[in-house]
């Protein structure tokens, strides 16, 4: 791309064109999250309430096996075609795949094809987040101002928890004024028509987006390869390490939490939709202060004490959780908990691009990120629902914690980026 003179130049603009995207992409993902709580009966109507969460979060996890592929495909569009073109597309499919669930028939109307068409959209917006996070993470972090990378990368979590928080708000207002048996038969719909259309005018706003690679990168023989990746091998083995604890604890702390809520500690789903939403909004906010304070400190530093928090509070914090007697007893230690996991996710995405030359940095960021999310983040809420099943709820929280000491070392031996990265500042 040489005429760029009609695109954002500005570091800011540039930042909340891409977020923009980001913020959407996370909301539809998420919405299926949110509401299945209403929406798990039409498509499984066998079984109890476990069970049909069960057979949601399963669908939920499939979705994650297609971001490796999306992360292999959107980065290697990224790498040879632009950043720009990569979240254009990533966006465009993301609306497809919203619009498809907000339009799907019951199994009460066409039977097993309801839930497989379900599946179908879940894999659509699978592809489409798998491209979403490695494009956006490194055109965060190219266009960020030197010094300063840090707390402007950070704003990719604060869209993606925004996305989260957004969904949370729209189940809020819609709580408010429908039933919950209107909620079941029709309103979860509604959320997915909200994405579908936003969706569209962050395509609008991420046109107007500069681009950040450079000819020479674009044309280069390793530009968007896996055997260009593959000379990295320590980078790519320490972002899958720290990538596996980050996820997993990001996704039992947020989307699994609700049910969490719901399901062990008794709590109705409307008082725990309003719990997280207060949480939400509060880990939005920590992000950049999270970012702000890598810039002074160093990334290797925040991944660290990341992961020494997660790897010994897990067990003691999601224990105690289960036990809460009130919203206001959650709220604290849920935001207690996502402060120490605010150490990974505000530099999420700069801690991987720093890792990586520009020639293949958006394939290696979003293709390693998608593996360790789809096997360990996606599969949280499955997991933790099995064992809640089998009768050993408990094990999961020790599950966590293990992978939690797996980043942990992953990060013990990642090198200092800011003088071993590829983005100087």
């Amino acid at each position: 791309m040489q005429a760029n003179d009609h695109k954002i130049h500005n570091p800011i603009l540039s930042i909340v064109g891409a977020s923009s995207g980001n913020l959407v992409e996370w909301y539809d993902f998420y919405a299926y999250s949110f509401t299945s709580l209403y929406f798990a009966h039409a498509f499984f109507p066998k079984g109890d309430t476990t069970s049909q969460l069960l057979n949601t979060a399963g669908i939920f996890a499939v979705g994650f096996f297609m971001r490796p592929l999306g992360g292999w495909l959107f980065g290697r569009i990224a790498d040879k075609y632009g950043r720009r073109n990569s979240m254009m597309i990533s966006v465009l499919m993301m609306c497809f795949g919203s619009l498809m669930v907000a339009c799907l028939p019951t199994y009460a109307s066409i039977g097993f094809a309801a839930p497989l068409m379900l599946l179908v959209a879940r894999l659509v917006q699978g592809l489409s987040v798998g491209g979403e996070y490695g494009t956006s993470a490194t055109y965060m972090s190219e266009v960020a101002v030197a010094g300063k990378r840090g707390f402007y990368a950070s704003f990719q979590y604060v869209t993606l928890i925004g996305g989260q928080l957004l969904a949370t708000l729209v189940l809020v207002v819609l709580q408010q004024f429908l039933s919950p048996d209107d909620l079941r038969a029709w309103g979860w719909r509604i959320p997915f028509v909200i994405g579908a259309l936003a969706a569209l005018v962050a395509l609008f706003l991420r046109r107007a987006l500069v681009e950040t690679t450079t000819e020479a990168s674009r044309q280069s023989e390793q530009a968007g390869t896996i055997k260009g990746i593959l000379k990295h091998p320590r980078a790519l083995l320490t972002v899958l390490g720290y990538t596996a604890g980050g996820s997993l604890a990001f996704y039992t702390y947020t989307t699994y939490m609700q049910k969490y809520l719901v399901n062990s500690a008794h709590m109705e789903a409307e008082t725990a939709t309003l719990v997280m939403t207060g949480v939400l909004a509060c880990f939005m906010v920590l992000q950049p202060l999270f970012g702000a304070l890598s810039d002074r400190i160093g990334r290797r530093h925040m991944m660290i004490v990341f992961g020494v928090l997660t790897t010994l509070g897990t067990v003691p914090m999601m224990t105690a959780i289960g036990q809460v007697a009130t919203p206001g007893a959650a709220f604290g230690l849920i935001l207690a908990a996502l402060v120490g996991v605010s150490f990974y996710t505000s530099i999420s995405g700069i801690v991987k691009a720093e890792m990586f030359p520009p020639e293949i940095r958006a394939l290696a960021v979003g293709l390693s990120y998608a593996i360790g999310n789809a096997a360990f983040g996606g599969t949280a809420e499955y997991v933790a629902l099995l064992f809640k099943a089998k009768g050993h709820e408990s094990l999961f929280f020790w599950y966590v914690a293990a992978i939690c000491a797996l980043a942990l070392a992953a990060s013990w031996i990642m090198p200092d980026s800011r003088r071993h990265g590829y983005l100087k500042d």
